[in-house]
């Protein structure tokens, strides 16, 4: 089985100083690290809308280094602080990047995440062809 390490350029120095792939390919499946919405500076926004918009375009750029896009992706899981408060906020930000036929989704609530100020994590499996 062959498997590859998908790192956009964007992503090659924080990839490297946390030691993780951002995404890895294996199996015909893309597997991508949770994301969460941080800025291209590293700050985290306060709007809830914003950073489920930021994680979901990281998601992209993983997705496109790959040469796949959001229709390849077949399985979501998104963690959350809080998730009862912005849930609605997420799932409309989810329906500009997903569309039918619809990837499985789980939403889980958690009690924190690594990132300091963060609302969600999202990681997603995508299927290459």
């Amino acid at each position: 089985m062959s498997i590859k390490a998908v790192v956009p350029p964007d992503f090659a120095a924080g990839a490297k100083a946390l030691g993780v792939s951002p995404g890895v390919m294996s199996g015909g499946h893309l597997f991508l690290t949770g994301v969460t919405g941080s800025g291209p500076d590293g700050a985290m926004p306060e709007d809830p809308a914003a950073q489920f918009r930021a994680a979901f375009e990281k998601i992209g750029t993983v997705l496109r280094s790959a040469g796949l896009d959001f229709d390849a992706v077949v399985e979501m899981t998104s963690y959350h602080v809080g998730l009862r408060a912005h849930f609605d906020v997420f799932a409309a930000v989810r329906r500009d990047y997903v569309a039918e036929p619809f990837p499985a989704w789980t939403a889980v609530e958690v009690a924190g995440l690594r990132r300091e100020g963060a609302l969600v994590e999202i990681r997603v499996i995508a299927a290459a062809p």
